[in-house]
């Protein structure tokens, strides 16, 4: 469901936010915006500056100036323990799981923001959207494949019962046939309810599964507009898709 419409406040709303790496500014004055019930896409290439603006709402960078709104309030000076208490939860790149714990247990981890009243019910959802994981729940996390682990870093985010879902790059690494998989599960999890912003390199498939997307170039939205509208664009065909 697109959100066009200026009748209400985004979920997520990046506000002419600027951010630096030390003397480096990596976000230069990013304005985007994430309306609930929606799946968003931020393209471009590595090192654009995607990664960052996705840290910045846990903090790290924090924003130089400009402002990160999150259901209408300012959250771009609120301590980062305190984010995932809002509904929010990221997949992190290099998905970070808890190598030497099993996978219930890194499942375990995944519900510190809101305690363990719901575990038996939602490790039950979430073992039935990744039936692998039940088979290996008492496996140790960090012997499983690249992409059993993107999907247990998938389960453990929705462990925390978010409404905002921050997924940073999930097919870096992983073979076509598993890339394919997690954004199946990633169309699954908007039917749920959920709201994504998607960070990918991947743009193809980023601008399929999204309603609207933005690129990113030299930490600027270079372009922003509804997905299938980019994908017919020609300049990010040449640049992101490899059509000419």
């Amino acid at each position: 469901m697109s959100q066009s419409s200026t009748s209400r406040s985004p979920l997520l709303e990046f506000s002419s936010v600027h951010a630096h790496y030390g003397p480096v500014e990596a976000l230069k004055a990013v304005t985007v915006q994430v309306y609930e019930g929606e799946i968003v896409s931020l393209i471009g290439a590595n090192g654009a500056g995607k990664t960052t603006l996705l840290s910045s709402i846990f903090g790290t960078p924090r924003a130089s100036s400009g402002s990160i709104l999150h259901r209408g309030e300012d959250i771009s000076r609120t301590p980062t323990n305190m984010i995932s208490r809002r509904g929010i939860s990221l997949v992190p790149e290099g998905r970070q799981i808890y190598q030497e714990m099993t996978v219930e247990e890194n499942m375990m981890m995944g519900t510190t923001p809101v305690g363990m009243q719901h575990f038996e019910t939602d490790r039950t959802t979430m073992f039935e959207l990744f039936p692998r994981l039940k088979e290996r729940r008492n496996q140790v996390a960090g012997t499983m494949s690249g992409g059993e682990q993107q999907m247990l870093a998938i389960a453990r985010a929705m462990m925390a019962r978010p409404q905002l879902i921050l997924f940073d790059e999930p097919s870096l690494g992983l073979a076509p046939l598993v890339v394919k998989r997690v954004f199946e599960v990633l169309r699954e999890i908007a039917t749920m309810g959920k709201t994504i912003f998607l960070v990918e390199q991947n743009a193809n498939h980023a601008l399929k599964l999204s309603q609207r997307a933005y690129v990113m170039v030299n930490g600027r939205i270079h372009l922003s507009g509804d997905s299938a509208a980019l994908l017919d664009n020609e300049e990010v065909r040449k640049a992101y898709l490899g059509l000419h």
